[in-house]
């Protein structure tokens, strides 16, 4: 009998050892200090992670502040597909309110979960507060309701992550202020140490300043949000499958554009930290998965592997950029060797992963700094791309990317805090904005749009000039705009309803009185407006036949209005122009089809533009200039290639800087 027991057993003994050997080689740091706070909780609790938080009812964290500072609440609805813990019970502040935790110096996460439902009779889309730890502004005026409206996908709670240094002699103290008139809560606070300078100076791996003229020092002072963390390639990890320090890392294929490219994953695959990069840098799934452009050279050749991420403007940024080498094949430096470009400008012009880590299974990661500049609107796209560089003769014309962190940095006074999400605009009744009919009316319509794609094709063509004379920075992307939406131009300044006559025949335009385009807008409401450009604001508007995006002229703008006519009256169908009227847009077409690029470029710039990037555009303005409007390209497309140009020109003026680089020349 006693053998039998014995043979029964050891199969999951076995099991049992792989396990605890594979966490302990995944999981090699140990916090010093992890403090999980279930705040309005009366007693200890288990999250579904197996973590144990303590109720914060009785908290020695928070003894110094008066009793009715602050109420408990559970959540009005126990909503089964949100976690019981911590996010179903909170703890409401009616003023000021403190905690503060006893921690040993260095840098700490400091996660709030928050989860805006409704407590009691208080009605949480009232709720606005500002949050600061010690002397840094986390949040100001915040509202966590508008921060889960805003969500993609759709979310019913959220955690935001900081990262905290304490100094010597010093305490954490988490302040909760409630706006006036309002009140703040928070549902559960997670406090875990890290290693030292772990993102203060990347262990040694040196900062690369992307932004011309920006230089900061990142020391242990530095307070940073952590606004990305993603698995490049892989699956979501929790915060029990992190490396000690309970991060979580989530799918990057949210924020793709274009061409996703390959995920390439090897099960069982080696990954051998170093010195340089230990263990707890990232969790061996994040090595061992990554996104790869794929097998096909011509292919990779002609898209980038990007990336965008709203975030704030009017922070700097830090990038860390995981990579590791996991394919077999690859174990030479120059086997693979590609550019980094951040926000449209080049981060990196000769990335060779082998090189950086020094051979294949080895995981390393570069940080980068980016300035994100204030503009217009409150939210800015951060691009990340990256793209084969082939002037070294690498083997194999690849980018690949195995993990992402982004993180933003606080200003000189220590402010964090962004600007909350626009609220969500709801549309008008259905009856006001019905679906496209079918029949003339539709077809009207849909010749708007035609114009309108039309005036930006030649806009985009005439940027053949225009763009070598000045490096454009990084234009919008109109193909973010609903499928359905449609453009229309009217002009009308604020001091006059006189709108502009124009000479387009009718027979392609339908024209709105100034009334119908105020209750297209409700009467030019904040809530609708959708972007802003030189001439004015645009704004989301609803007519009886869709949706309509409605720029309106400003009277303050620096553009005027025969600039703004232009625009409006500008051909929309090139080919059917009279030889005497014919456009830059035309002309590019023509030396394109007679392969005289070289009529194109300014006399003034010869020699300064790269051939390729010059057959790049180009090739842009012959695919804008088809007969058949479904033969052109869309904006979207229109945009992203002018921008490869432009990253096409920088490289070959970057190689023309060198002491053996090429000429340009035409």
């Amino acid at each position: 009998m006693s053998i039998f027991i014995a043979l029964y057993l050891l199969p999951p003994l076995h099991l049992f050892l792989c396990v605890t050997a594979t966490k302990d080689y995944s999981l090699p740091y140990s916090p010093t200090d992890l403090i999980l706070l279930n705040c309005g909780a009366s007693s200890n609790l288990s999250s579904p992670d197996g973590r144990s938080w303590d109720g914060d009812s009785q908290s020695k964290f928070a003894a110094s502040n008066p009793p009715e500072a602050s109420s408990v609440f559970e959540a009005s609805n126990q909503d089964p597909s949100v976690n019981q813990v911590p996010y179903m019970t909170a703890r409401i502040f009616h003023s000021k309110f403190t905690y503060t935790f006893p921690v040993l110096p260095g840098p700490k996460f400091v996660r709030l979960y928050f989860y805006p439902a409704s407590y009691s009779n208080l009605d949480i889309s009232t709720s606005y507060f500002s949050i600061s730890a010690n002397n840094y502004q986390l949040l100001n005026n915040f509202s966590a309701s508008l921060t889960v409206s805003a969500r993609i996908p759709p979310v019913d709670y959220f955690t935001k992550e900081f990262i905290i240094t304490v100094r010597d002699n010093q305490k954490l103290e988490l302040t909760f202020i409630p706006s006036p008139a309002s009140f703040s809560f928070i549902n559960g606070i997670e406090i875990v140490s890290m290693p030292d300078s772990f993102y203060a100076r990347g262990h040694d791996n040196p900062l690369t300043y992307v932004s011309p003229d920006v230089h900061t020092f990142l020391d242990n002072t530095t307070a940073l949000e952590t606004v990305y963390r993603l698995n490049v390639g892989g699956q979501d990890i929790g915060s029990t499958g992190d490396t000690g320090m309970y991060r979580t890392w989530n799918q990057d294929s949210e924020y793709l554009i274009g061409q996703a490219g390959n995920t390439p994953y090897l099960p069982g695959v080696k990954i051998k930290y170093t010195t340089k990069t230990p263990a707890y840098s990232a969790p061996v799934k994040v090595y061992s998965t990554m996104r790869s452009m794929g097998p096909e050279p011509l292919l990779n050749m002609n898209y980038n592997l990007t990336w965008i991420f709203p975030v704030d403007a009017g922070f700097l940024y830090l990038l860390r950029l995981h990579f590791c080498e996991t394919r077999k094949e690859f174990i030479n430096i120059n086997q693979q060797v590609f550019l980094i470009f951040i926000n449209n400008q080049t981060a990196e012009h000769d990335a060779d992963v082998i090189h950086m880590s020094g051979g294949n299974g080895i995981p390393v990661y570069k940080d980068y700094i980016v300035l994100v500049p204030p503009g217009s609107q409150s939210k800015q796209d951060l691009w990340l791309e990256l793209h084969p560089n082939m002037e070294l003769k690498p083997t194999y014309a690849d980018a690949i990317l195995n993990g992402l962190e982004i993180f933003k940095l606080k200003t000189t006074d220590g402010n964090l805090a962004g600007f909350n999400p626009d609220p969500t605009v709801a549309p008008p009744p259905a009856e006001q904005h019905p679906e496209r009919r079918t029949g003339k009316r539709s077809s009207i319509i849909m010749v708007i749009g035609i114009v309108g794609g039309s005036i930006g094709t030649v806009f985009a063509c005439s940027l053949f000039l225009y763009f070598f004379a000045f490096k454009q920075k990084r234009v919008k992307d109109p193909s973010k705009s609903e499928e359905k939406s449609s453009w229309t131009i009217i002009s009308q300044t604020s001091r006059s309803t006189t709108t502009i006559s124009s000479s387009l025949p009718t027979n392609l335009c339908q024209r709105f009185t100034f009334v119908k385009i105020k209750e297209a807008t409700r009467n030019f409401d904040d809530q609708n407006i959708i972007g802003s450009g030189g001439f004015g604001t645009v704004y989301k508007g609803y007519i009886e036949y869709g949706t309509v995006a409605i720029k309106r002229l400003d009277s303050s703008s620096k553009q005027g209005t025969r600039e703004f006519r232009t625009e409006i009256e500008m051909p929309p169908v090139i080919p059917s122009l009279p030889k005497d009227q014919a456009s830059l847009a035309d002309w590019a077409r023509k030396c394109y089809q007679r392969g005289t690029l070289d009529q194109i470029v300014d006399p003034h710039l010869k020699g300064e533009v790269s051939p390729v990037s010059l057959n790049k555009f180009a090739e842009i303005a012959n695919s804008c200039l088809h007969g058949q409007g479904i033969e052109r390209p869309k904006m979207g497309d229109v945009v992203w290639g002018l921008e490869f140009a432009l990253q096409l020109q920088q490289t070959a003026e970057k190689n023309a800087n060198s002491v053996d680089g090429p000429n340009l020349h035409c």
